[in-house]
């Protein structure tokens, strides 16, 4: 990340309070989870938030939510300074994104003794979708589906939980998060199809456009060191597709 001629200037725009408050919710290895095998607490944007911070030389504090709406929402209220997220139009009225940081499958997970085995027999009477609240899935589902009903989650943990309750039937978000959904449930299968592509993007609240430079460059930086590689397998994301800028 190169050195900011007005370096005092963005630390003051992009942590306005001394401190960078990195808006996350559990889950998600875009976002944070749990490392199974160490015990550490991990996470794209959770790492991406303690890099940054470090470099704007302020400490770093990790305001959790239910899911990345409510942190977008905190956002817009300027009660987190940094985040991780689909970097959609609806979004992007709400806040300003980087450029592409990287891009992800969208997918379906199927629970464990599922007989499905493909996304076209999903569009059937009676069959439950699950998608979390407030996401692009629960925007955008609906359309594409005649029969079928999409059904929201309040966040990850709870819709494990309908999955292997038998209140879903399959369940759908980008692919790093099936595979994290399906670690921690045995038997159950993220299909082969894709139903869609999401731009990935880090976002700060509006209004502080001056500081933005500093964070492209950052975005550049991560990309072209390695490092958003190794951030990467160290949440054990999988389901990239696409790293590097638009």
């Amino acid at each position: 990340m190169p050195t900011s001629a007005n370096a005092d200037r963005d630390r003051e725009c992009l942590a306005p309070l001394g401190r960078l408050r990195v808006g996350v919710f559990a889950g998600s290895p875009l976002s944070m989870v749990v490392d199974r095998r160490t015990g550490e607490t991990c996470g794209l944007c959770h790492d991406l938030g303690a890099e940054f911070a470090k470099r704007l030389g302020v400490p770093v504090e990790y305001p959790t939510f239910q899911n990345i709406a409510d942190v977008i929402r905190a956002m817009k209220s300027a009660d987190v300074d940094f985040t991780v997220s689909n970097a959609t139009p609806v979004r992007a009225a709400d806040v300003d994104f980087t450029q592409t940081l990287l891009s992800l499958d969208l997918g379906y997970l199927v629970p464990t003794l599922s007989s499905l085995a493909a996304a076209g027999e999903l569009d059937r009477p009676g069959m439950r979708i699950g998608v979390t609240k407030g996401s692009t899935s629960e925007r955008t589902l609906p359309a594409k589906f005649k029969q079928a009903r999409v059904v929201p989650a309040e966040n990850v943990r709870t819709a494990i939980k309908m999955l292997n309750d038998g209140r879903l039937d399959v369940y759908a978000t980008n692919k790093p998060t099936l595979f994290e959904m399906s670690d921690s449930m045995p038997g159950a299968r993220v299909l082969a199809e894709n139903w869609g592509v999401e731009h990935v993007a880090i976002a700060i609240p509006r209004g502080r456009e001056q500081a933005m430079a500093a964070v492209r460059d950052f975005v550049t930086d991560v990309q072209s060191s390695g490092l958003l590689d190794q951030l990467e397998k160290r949440a054990g994301l999988r389901g990239a597709i696409r790293a590097g800028s638009a």
